[in-house]
């Protein structure tokens, strides 16, 4: 099943027929769900009462009441830089990330990253509610990620990534005219100026699997589909490199071009198994228009 974009959705919504208290009313309203279903529904902020976000399961209703259970947990007034929601549930937030936003943060960078952005917008419904890290993306790299809601979510997906992710795919904007398809193995390293690179001596480092498909291509620059076997830090960008094709934008692993100002790197698509519904969602964004004018 393929999801896009969407607006601050309802799960459920109610009239108040006569008083009750809020975590009664939700338990009859929703039978089929679990009583420790219910309460977390409640506790991470997405019930409101004509309105108003509530987590007090003893919030008194009165007749006429308007209650409402929302997909999203934060409130949407809340202006997120550099990231846009793609989906929300219960247990994960998957966002599209802006190219020059760090996933989170370093020494030198502790306010502007998608970890504090998402932080903050769950907060707004509870101050109690948490974002956890699955997985990361270069700063300078843009796209689909997913975040989790929880700890155990989180070490599910990161536990089971490579059965529950078939799919991560990116578009690589390149230097050169790459001529056909292919596929790079070899074992990345990483030197004391955190420089990865490519040792093509078997089991020397960390085994990477990247497998490109050619869309587009000129005399200066190609357009490739790349897919990952594995996940290891900079892949592709090292393994551009050593097909002599480096990514625009990439001085750090041997590019000469800034064509497009960025780096041409965008994680374009992602198919999982959500971890809880088991149900099987696959997320695509479009390829920037800075990547496709050059041809």
């Amino acid at each position: 099943m393929k999801r896009k974009a969407r607006s601050r959705e309802l799960d459920g919504e109610w009239q108040v027929e006569s008083p009750s208290q809020l975590l009664t009313f939700l338990f009859e309203q929703m039978p089929d769900k679990s009583r420790n279903t219910v309460k977390g529904i409640l506790g991470r902020g997405q019930v409101t009462i004509n309105g108003k976000v509530s987590t007090q399961f003893n919030d008194a209703l009165k007749q006429g009441d308007l209650i409402k259970i929302h997909s999203r947990v934060g409130d949407e007034a809340v202006k997120l830089s550099g990231i846009r929601i793609l989906f929300e549930d219960e247990s994960l937030i998957v966002i599209e990330k802006d190219a020059g936003l760090l996933t989170i943060a370093t020494k030198n960078e502790k306010q502007l990253t998608a970890y504090r952005e998402l932080t903050n917008y769950v907060k707004t419904a509870n101050p109690n509610n948490r974002i956890f890290i699955v997985h990361r993306l270069d700063r300078d790299t843009s796209g689909i990620m997913i975040f989790a809601k929880s700890k155990e979510v989180q070490q599910t997906l990161q536990n089971d990534w490579h059965e529950l992710v078939p799919e991560r795919a990116y578009v690589a904007l390149v230097e050169g005219t790459v001529k056909k398809d292919g596929t790079i193995t070899s074992w990345l390293k990483e030197n004391s100026a955190f420089i990865v690179y490519s040792s093509p001596k078997p089991n020397d480092g960390q085994k990477a699997v990247t497998h490109y498909k050619v869309l587009k291509k000129t005399r200066q620059y190609s357009l490739l589909e790349v897919h990952l076997e594995t996940g290891r830090k900079n892949q592709i960008r090292v393994h551009m490199q050593d097909l002599r094709h480096p990514i625009v934008g990439d001085k750090k692993y041997g590019a000469k071009s800034r064509a497009i100002g960025r780096l041409g790197l965008h994680a374009y698509k992602i198919s999982f198994t959500h971890p809880v519904t088991h149900e099987t969602l696959t997320f695509e964004s479009k390829i920037p228009t800075s990547f496709t004018k050059l041809f």
